[in-house]
């Protein structure tokens, strides 16, 4: 018989639909861009993963694409679904958050210019 933490660890990492089964705390999840396509030709697909999941690695839900190569970039996304993602608690990565300030979904992240790299040599 399975242990109870290896029960929960396999359907969190599954991609059936019982993975949704399980409740995760939210603070733990992020939308983020999973990256498809060939060398050089990247495109996105927009998912809910765990943060400690790898960047290619196992998501919960697959919400959309985007493909930046195209003329206008592409941005095809499941609006409600990704609201209600966002009342579970799910966090935004930074390019993820202004993709969708875009459509009108999150309001724009806040710019914060990085100090320039100072050129004194230090000794």
């Amino acid at each position: 018989m399975r242990s109870n933490w290896l029960l929960i660890y396999t359907q969190l990492h599954s991609r059936s639909p019982a993975a949704h089964v399980v409740e995760i705390s939210p603070k733990l999840l992020k939308i983020r861009l999973r990256r498809t396509g060939a060398k050089k030709q990247p495109s996105y697909r927009l998912v809910v993963a765990e943060s400690t999941a790898p960047r290619d690695g196992t998501f919960l839900e697959n919400l959309g694409h985007y493909n930046p190569l195209t003329t206008p970039t592409t941005f095809e996304i499941k609006e409600e679904r990704v609201r209600e993602w966002l009342q579970r608690g799910a966090q935004p990565t930074d390019r993820v958050a202004r993709l969708l300030s875009s459509r009108g979904i999150v309001p724009a992240p806040a710019y914060t210019p990085t100090p320039p790299a100072s050129t004194e040599a230090t000794a």
